[in-house]
């Protein structure tokens, strides 16, 4: 059975506040675990007034502190942005506090600009070493620090459950060598989805973390009671990634009527190609379209984004699309037997 998980992106809205986006995240989670999501995901993202994560390992012991059994993580930690052993400190912490509750999804990509990544006293060539900075990681994690002379304390033994995230076939490649689980990050990169996908799957090693492939794959979803109010709640997405191209990367903002008035051709162009893999509708356009998704790239396991403005059309559109998941089992098997 596919599973269902969240990814958060902590936005912060023109009518609110960092502290208001954090305690949403916290409630969107407590209402996802009573929903059967598997986890709760918040990515690390620096500069950008809009997203309120980017001190990740805080936020997730916020979000963990008001739950109780769903999984808490990262999706991910820019680890060029940091030095291993600090994140196996804080994450072996985070494991301690909320034991058998902590993933850790690792990018290769810093995830900000040029200027921020100075700011952060860290290099563009840190990416380079980023196999060898992962394979460090799991030396913190592990229970056998034999012949380590420096240890991330508390970190030895927690045997954090390390993730490979990307949104180009590299991580596929480096996950299947690292026999650990991969998400592909399509809901903002589709291009490669389906290459990676494969790749992963035919050079997958098994080891001592995974003994098949796990593959989840990134989807934005808007559900709502109709395919029309879907499509209306999730021009607040539309907008910013627009934003992303006019270079004004702002805080989150309303739903409007005509998505048309807002964008030029061009710009609809670019953002139409990065949320290729998208899905708007009511239950049943979410459950059908989820079951394609599945169908296509063999994904273990979704991660959802979905991004609505107002925190109660948002927890309702979570709601639907587990509505809709508790479903696709019976649409998937129908579709194999069509």
């Amino acid at each position: 059975m596919t599973k269902l998980s969240i990814l958060d992106l902590v936005r912060v809205t023109d009518t609110g506040s960092p502290r208001i986006a954090l305690d949403n995240a916290r409630d969107l989670a407590a209402h996802a675990e009573n929903w059967g999501y598997e986890r709760f995901w918040v990515a690390e993202h620096h500069n950008m007034p809009g997203i309120a994560s980017a001190a990740t390992s805080v936020v997730i012991g916020h979000i963990a502190a008001g739950t109780s059994k769903i999984r808490v993580g990262a999706g991910g930690i820019m680890l060029p942005n940091h030095a291993p052993m600090v994140i196996a400190e804080q994450f072996g912490t985070l494991a301690h506090l909320y034991p058998g509750r902590i993933d850790l999804g690792l990018g290769r990509a810093p995830g900000t600009d040029q200027y921020t990544v100075r700011a952060l006293r860290r290099s563009l060539d840190n990416s380079d070493r980023f196999p060898n900075d992962v394979m460090e990681l799991q030396a913190y994690f592990s229970k056998d620090q034999t012949g380590m002379r420096v240890q991330a304390i508390p970190a030895p033994g927690t045997e954090v459950p390390i993730w490979i995230l990307g949104s180009s076939t590299y991580g596929a490649q480096l996950a299947a060598e690292l026999g650990l689980p991969y998400g592909f990050a399509s809901h903002f990169a589709p291009d490669d989805l389906f290459n990676a996908m494969r790749i992963y799957r035919e050079r997958f090693k098994p080891s001592e973390y995974l003994d098949k492939p796990h593959a989840m794959v990134g989807v934005n979803i808007v559900a709502a009671e109709t395919d029309e109010e879907a499509r209306r709640l999730a021009t607040t997405q539309l907008m910013s990634f627009t934003g992303i191209f006019r270079g004004a990367r702002g805080l989150s903002k309303p739903p409007i009527e005509d998505i048309e008035t807002y964008w030029s051709p061009m710009e609809k162009a670019q953002v139409m190609r990065m949320l290729g893999c998208s899905i708007h509708g009511s239950v049943e356009t979410v459950r059908a379209g989820m079951a394609s998704l599945v169908k296509e790239t063999g994904a273990d396991e979704l991660m959802i984004v979905s991004d609505v403005y107002d925190h109660q059309k948002r927890l309702r559109s979570y709601e639907l699309i587990a509505e809709a998941g508790a479903g696709l089992g019976a649409q998937l098997e129908n579709a194999a037997l069509a």
